[in-house]
């Protein structure tokens, strides 16, 4: 993990945030914490968690390309695009 990514970030809130066992609960302890992460960040700290596959509710695909939305730099979800189908959808934290 690339430290210059976390500064800012207390040594307890970097452990919380390693604790975590997928990118959505990540993002919870973060905004319970009062810390807003940016994609770079969330990156960074969710390397080292268990990370779910998400799958395409149309063809079944794993090729996808996705986008943080939110505002004012706090992620709220993300817009998901299939690679293969082109089918796109929302998921929220």
């Amino acid at each position: 993990m690339r430290k210059d990514l976390l500064e800012g970030l207390s040594e307890e809130q970097i452990a919380k945030i390693r604790n975590c066992k997928d990118t959505e609960e990540v993002l919870k302890v973060a905004r319970e914490e009062g810390v807003e992460l940016n994609d770079d960040q969330l990156e960074a700290v969710s390397g080292g968690c268990s990370k779910e596959t998400i799958h395409c509710p149309n063809c079944g695909s794993t090729n996808l390309a996705k986008r943080a939305v939110g505002f004012a730099h706090r992620v709220s979800g993300y817009r998901l695009t299939c690679n293969d189908c082109g089918t796109k959808w929302e998921t929220g934290l």
